[in-house]
């Protein structure tokens, strides 16, 4: 077998990306008003507050269901269309109940930025 050199393909969208970032210098974290930056904290910890709710719910949701499953157990031989019932649970509810919460929870944040 011979051995051919190994050369590295880069396309040129790629060449152009890494010598604008080179040239443009280091990236600065852009600085708020006094009062901007007031009013940005007091926003982030009330959302961060009422975030709480949603994060247990999604907490409660995916473990809670391994514990619904263990006082249960009878879920097993339930079965709807030939499908155990346990499994339906678990490949179906939990994404609409995700959505939902995520739903819930960006309205709620949303309100306190109209605030």
């Amino acid at each position: 077998m011979s051995r051919v050199k190994r050369v590295a393909v880069t396309s040129p969208q790629t060449r152009l990306a890494h010598s604008r970032r080179r040239s443009r210098g280091r990236w600065r974290v852009p600085r708020l008003a006094a009062g901007d930056a007031e009013r940005a904290d007091a926003l982030y910890r009330a959302q961060r507050r009422r975030g709480i709710p949603a994060l247990a719910g999604m907490f409660g949701l995916v473990f809670g269901l391994p514990l619904v499953f263990a006082v249960f157990p009878g879920l097993d031989s339930v079965r709807l269309l030939g499908i155990p019932l346990s499994w339906l649970m678990i490949a179906i509810l939990p994404y609409p109940a995700m959505a939902l919460l995520s739903w819930w929870q960006l309205r709620r944040a949303e309100k306190i930025e109209d605030e």
